[in-house]
């Protein structure tokens, strides 16, 4: 990475422009396209087939300012001309459909009639975006996936070398490996980090894999990120100091004397550079204390606050405990799975989270409405990104555009035409 130094002074972005502009594919519930919509991007168009997820992404638009402007596209991303998007854009981002390469999907990857790498690969070559965020499931850094990932990250860097007619992947991949070592001068600096949502504040164990790639006239590279929140940290509060309980108002767990010891040995000095893991309980404290929901009927004062009968805990399905960060919160291809989008009462019994609740775990504000039966309301959440951890994310990302920009109007012209341009 090339470091951006520079003698003079960056002017406030506002003088350049109102906004950054940024194209959204499979935008599913809306995720991360809040998330980045918060960290300064403006979407020309947020593109998702499904109709529910589209009328969620409507709903929205009229509930929240920062969005009011969103163009939903309802169309299948395979009849888009990406042409009508190519002028001056900052941002492309998407999540393509994870269930190719999922632990829990039928493990086709690049054979799944589902993979969309290839329009996001269109999309870029159609675009020529300042900047890339994409994110996947952890099943693409599998062995088995290895070949298909290496290609995934050559498309980014060469996006305007594209395959053959009748050229399979894996020669297109051989090929633009060798262009690569003769020296084909990279298109985009790309990077990518395998990312436990819980590291970064979000109370659920969510690993996902990032990808983040600037175009190289921009002089620049994606900062992977430095964890912040650490289980250690939690332990500390739980077992060591009890603030944990306190906090809660709720009877501490006890370990043994000798393992609190340990612990306290262990993390003497620790709270100073970490904060601790946010669980479960704590994702329904805060902003406004969620009250038990009740079967099949809303909860007075929230929306879509009720719960479903027939939750079951069996091997491997438990449901997610109230002092941890939530287990992933998944979209099965028929509905809710099992498990995973539980929580584990401290009696022992388990219930269904309520969309409400599921959308905390998720970093969703409490006034976001999604539409379609229960089911599908899952569906979208657990196929979304968390909207803090994308607004993270894009905000380093806008902050490095927004620095480039600065840099490229100074370089541009004298100090005279820059007063000039800036009250354009």
């Amino acid at each position: 990475m090339t470091s951006l130094t520079t003698p003079f002074p960056l002017l406030p972005y506002s003088n350049l422009s109102d906004r950054l502009h940024s194209l959204e594919l499979f935008s599913g519930g809306g995720g991360l396209a809040l998330g980045t919509a918060r960290a300064g991007f403006h979407h020309k168009a947020v593109i998702e087939w499904n109709r529910n997820a589209c009328e969620t992404l409507r709903i929205n638009r009229k509930l929240f300012s920062e969005i009011n402007y969103w163009e939903v596209l309802e169309k299948d991303v395979r009849e888009i001309d990406f042409a009508v998007f190519e002028t001056d854009l900052d941002l492309l981002a998407g999540g393509a459909p994870c269930q190719p390469f999922s632990m829990a999907g039928k493990h086709l990857g690049q054979a799944d009639e589902r993979n969309m790498f290839p329009e996001v690969f269109r999309a870029i070559r159609s675009t020529h975006p300042k900047a890339i965020i994409l994110e996947n499931v952890k099943g693409l850094l599998r062995e088995a996936f290895k070949l298909y990932f290496k290609y995934i990250l050559l498309q980014l860097e060469y996006p305007s070398v594209p395959p053959h007619i009748d050229e399979d992947w894996k020669d297109h991949c051989r090929r633009l490996e060798r262009e690569s070592l003769q020296g084909l001068p990279v298109e985009y600096i790309v990077r990518f980090q395998l990312v436990n949502s819980a590291h970064f504040g979000i109370p659920q164990k969510r690993e996902r894999v990032f990808i983040v790639a600037f175009r190289s006239d921009q002089n620049t590279a994606w900062d992977v990120l430095e964890p912040t929140h650490t289980e250690a940290a939690l332990n500390y509060e739980k077992y060591v100091t009890g603030n944990y309980w306190d906090e809660h108002d709720v009877k501490p767990q006890k370990l043994a004397r000798k393992m609190e010891k340990i612990l306290e040995q262990h993390y003497f000095g620790f709270l100073e550079q970490k904060k601790r893991w946010q669980t479960v309980r704590d994702a329904f404290k805060t902003p406004l204390l969620l009250p038990e929901p009740l079967e099949l009927q809303e909860t007075f004062g929230f929306i879509q606050h009720s719960s479903n009968p027939g939750a079951r805990a069996y091997p491997g399905h438990t449901g997610s405990p109230y002092d941890l960060p939530a287990k992933t919160l998944k979209a099965g291809d028929h509905g809710v799975p099992g498990g995973e989008n539980m929580l584990a009462r401290d009696d022992g019994s388990v219930r269904y989270f309520s969309v409400r609740e599921a959308a905390r775990l998720q970093t969703f504000p409490d006034s976001y409405v999604f539409s379609g039966a229960w089911v599908e309301c899952f569906r979208q959440i657990g196929n979304a990104v968390p909207v803090d951890l994308a607004q993270r994310i894009a905000e380093q990302v806008a902050q490095k555009l927004r620095s480039r920009n600065c840099i490229a109007l100074h370089n541009y012209s004298s100090s005279s035409d820059l007063r000039s341009i800036s009250r354009s």
